[in-house]
């Protein structure tokens, strides 16, 4: 039998507040692993949501089903040595440690970092024109406004992005990653 040469994976949950920088900051630090020769896969939370959880609405039990999934494709890939980064809001304390067990139960790295942009600079942003569009009555349940998000009380880090650059933001996120020992330089 030979001997596997594979590296470990990890899951790297970035939550946040829409536009908080979850998907910037996520793929950066995915060309980052990549130079590193790792293998990456960024688990887009508009992806998964019109693919993987199609039919699913915005209730509480809609976002915890979502969530479920999405970190248990996550597990599957980084038990088989991939890092998956996340880039997903999972706006609930309970969905997101539901997914932190089945990692910790298949004794596979989980990181949960809370990228926490303001909801000012948030709605500023407005990247997708949500914000606008709440505002204007045309959607509801914006999570952070006129939806919960409960933010990460104890994350593995907390990246202020709307302090920093995405380089830098991504940069902190690799370097727990090196100091966790998934990818080496």
């Amino acid at each position: 039998m030979g001997v596997c040469t594979c590296r470990p994976g990890a899951t790297v949950w970035l939550t946040g507040l829409p536009s908080s920088g979850k998907s910037t900051i996520g793929n950066s630090l995915a060309e980052l692993l990549r130079a590193d020769s790792r293998r990456v896969e960024v688990l887009d939370g508009d992806e998964n949501r019109a693919l993987l959880s199609a039919g699913l609405g915005f209730s509480r039990a809609d976002r915890c089903v979502n969530v479920q999934r999405v970190g248990l494709v996550a597990e599957v890939l980084a038990r088989n040595g991939v890092i998956a980064v996340v880039p997903v809001i999972a706006p609930y304390a309970d969905s997101r440690a539901a997914v932190r067990k089945r990692h910790e139960q298949s004794s596979t790295p989980y990181i949960e970092v809370h990228v926490a942009t303001p909801l000012k600079v948030c709605a500023g942003r407005d990247v997708k024109g949500l914000y606008a569009r709440q505002r204007e009555g045309e959607i509801s349940g914006l999570t952070g406004v006129d939806d919960p998000y409960e933010p990460p009380p104890a994350p593995d880090l907390r990246v202020d992005a709307h302090l920093q650059s995405i380089e830098e933001s991504a940069e902190m996120v690799y370097e727990l990653l090196l100091a966790r020992g998934v990818t080496r330089r």
